[in-house]
């Protein structure tokens, strides 16, 4: 089958069978390639698992090897929600499309993402009608909350990671983030990794992928 979005797919090894999926998102600027390298060491522990990551459906306005889930050349709050919507759009077909594919459900997938590609794994995954097996973000912030607030559907527990020392998306969006979810009703799991800017360390991943191995 084809996808709305091109991927980067990591089909389980010897012919195992798929019982699970990671939809990885790219941030800004990025690409599938570019976040499948999660799944280099992920995948040794988890193998029933499809691992899929998607280039944004825009190329990059600031980097035009590499893509966007919306735009953010313009500091204007309503034009980045606007654009942000329509990306979720995209990927709540993209997902449809994997699950048919790989018959699955909600349930066997874990959405995790990178800067903005976290931001669009928190607004697709609380908006959907059915609760993913978690949500995990590195990096990254609720784009809109008045607007994620009158649209959550479901409660995924979410696992939150984020650089102490983040210049890009400072770390105080963590904390908000936090307060948000709590309030909200919806669990969520934060680690604040000391000297880390905006990038995934080796204790981000691995403390994501014992998140993920107890969801799944």
């Amino acid at each position: 089958m084809t996808f709305c979005l091109n991927s980067i797919i990591i089909k389980p090894e010897n012919d195992n069978e798929v019982k699970n999926a990671i939809i990885l998102l790219h941030g800004y600027g990025g690409d599938g390639k570019d976040i499948s390298m999660l799944s280099l060491n992920w995948k040794r522990h988890m193998p029933n698992t499809i691992f899929i990551c998607p280039n944004g459906h825009e190329k990059c306005a600031i980097n035009p090897t590499g893509y966007q889930w919306f735009d953010l050349t313009k500091e204007d709050p309503k034009y980045i929600l606007e654009q942000s919507i329509i990306a979720e759009n995209v990927l709540t077909q993209f997902i449809e499309e994997i699950k048919k594919e790989f018959n699955l459900s909600n349930n066997q997938i874990c959405l995790s993402g990178f800067s903005q590609g976290c931001m669009m794994s928190l607004n697709v995954g609380l908006t959907s009608r059915d609760k993913f097996s978690c949500i995990v973000g590195f990096s990254g912030k609720i784009i809109n909350q008045e607007d994620l607030k009158t649209r959550i559907k479901n409660n995924t527990d979410i696992l939150l990671i984020h650089g102490e020392a983040d210049q890009i998306v400072p770390s105080t969006y963590l904390l908000q983030a936090k307060d948000f979810f709590i309030r909200n009703n919806v669990k969520v799991d934060t680690l604040l990794i000391k000297n880390c800017d905006h990038h995934i360390p080796i204790e981000a991943s691995s403390t994501a992928l014992n998140f993920i191995l107890k969801k799944i």
